[in-house]
């Protein structure tokens, strides 16, 4: 089958390209292993709710449109917002197709060959993003055999878990929230905290999502930051989205009954060792919020917002080293440490030593191959549902324009 553009995946990146590629007249394919919006839907536990408040779920040409525009999003309210959109922009989508192969020939046209047939393409852009995988560190291999372990996307509900207490490694958003609905439901927790940011989920009268979007901070751009590959390995956002807003911090989980320790760094049988850095990553932790509290101030005062106090230090225990598994009644690890990519179906030579695509504002090196959806793509908010649409409008213009297509808008 001959289509002017591929593009893989269908999520928020995906269907945001669609509806751009339709705004331009490109003829193109969404390829969706699963349904539309697949990774939220196979990949987020029960309780899920998007972090950041309804008013921030949009795309182009469509968004929220509910009377709780404050609150936060559970999956299905959003899996619904997704499926209308698909329909709203009537979006080309192949659901339930794999991606088996992406070839270049020598003419520059790409070859995509799925479960479902072959596509010959001009262009094809990569909407998989950031997140397709968890990653799990290899000392997970060293574990007694008797700890069951889980990762964000396999984890469910605190009862799929066996009676005893509970480690939570990473103390980024989700390892956050996992350790506190554990911890809720009566479970012992252990959390082991490395590097992560802090932020209030209300500053000075409003939601902090709401003044970091006017201080302009999720627009910065990566081709202004000194060194982009550190900046897109930033934690994520430590927020909860609960009504009513609460925060959930180290202080706040500490509060709930949760035991903070340092990064795990050896697992050999029933002893874990963990790096005596719990001190240091605090307190890089609470220097980053204070530099982002400092640039909030500026919009809140103009704004003539009320002053309230910044959040009180973090409590920090006195360090500990070494865990025995057994002693601790540990008989399940939640590892919540991060996500990874991963294209083994990309034999297109543009993956970095990380196994990453090689891109500048979602541009390769390849002609005619994109990305779109990854962190820090153009700018801080490129991997948001509220951010992939501007890189969606870029891209689609950088198509038409360099692949000989006669735009219709």
């Amino acid at each position: 089958m001959r289509t002017h553009t591929v593009v893989v995946g269908g999520g928020q990146a995906g269907l945001a390209m669609s509806a751009c590629l339709t705004e331009r007249g490109i003829d193109h394919v969404v390829i969706e292993r699963g349904r539309v919006a697949n990774a939220w839907r196979t990949g987020r536990w029960d309780s899920f709710r998007l972090l950041s408040p309804n008013w921030m779920t949009r795309l182009p040409g469509y968004q929220y449109q509910g009377t709780d525009p404050d609150g936060f999003m559970a999956t299905p309210e959003l899996l619904s917002f997704f499926e209308s959109y698909a329909a709203h922009i009537d979006a080309p989508v192949e659901e339930l197709t794999r991606v088996l192969s992406v070839r270049q020939r020598d003419d520059e046209i790409f070859e995509v060959a799925t479960d479902r047939g072959s596509y010959t393409a001009d262009a094809v852009v990569v909407a998989t993003g950031s997140t397709s995988r968890p990653f799990v560190p290899i000392l997970a291999s060293t574990l007694s055999r008797g700890v069951m372990q889980f990762t964000p996307t396999t984890y469910k509900r605190p009862a799929q878990l066996p009676h005893g207490t509970t480690l939570v490694v990473g103390a980024s958003a989700s390892g956050a929230q996992l350790a506190s609905e554990l911890r809720a439901s009566g479970k012992e927790v252990v959390l082991a905290v490395g590097r992560h940011t802090r932020l209030p989920r209300r500053y000075r009268g409003a939601d902090i999502l709401t003044w970091l979007d006017r201080a302009g901070v999720f627009d910065d751009c990566a081709s202004a930051v000194r060194d982009i590959n550190a900046a897109r390995r930033q934690p994520s956002l430590s927020l909860f989205g609960s009504t009513p807003p609460r925060d959930l911090d180290l202080n706040a989980l500490q509060d709930q009954g949760v035991r903070v320790v340092g990064r795990l760094v050896a697992a050999q049988g029933r002893f874990l060792t963990f790096a005596d850095d719990l001190q240091g990553n605090v307190d890089e932790a609470e220097a980053r919020l204070s530099g982002v509290l400092d640039r909030v101030d500026l919009v809140a005062d103009a704004a003539g917002a009320p002053r309230t106090p910044r959040p009180e230090a973090v409590r920090v225990p006195a360090p500990r080293t070494t865990l025995d598994v057994r002693r601790g009644r540990i008989t399940s690890v939640v590892w919540a440490t991060g996500f990874t990519t991963s294209y083994p179906w990309l034999h297109v030579p543009v993956l970095d030593e990380r196994g990453e695509i090689r891109q500048r504002d979602g541009i390769t090196e390849v002609s005619g191959l994109y990305t779109i959806g990854m962190r820090f793509q153009r700018v801080r908010k490129s991997n948001f549902i509220d951010g992939v649409g501007d890189d969606a409008q870029f891209l689609a213009r950088h198509i038409a324009e360099h692949h000989h297509v006669c735009a219709a808008a």
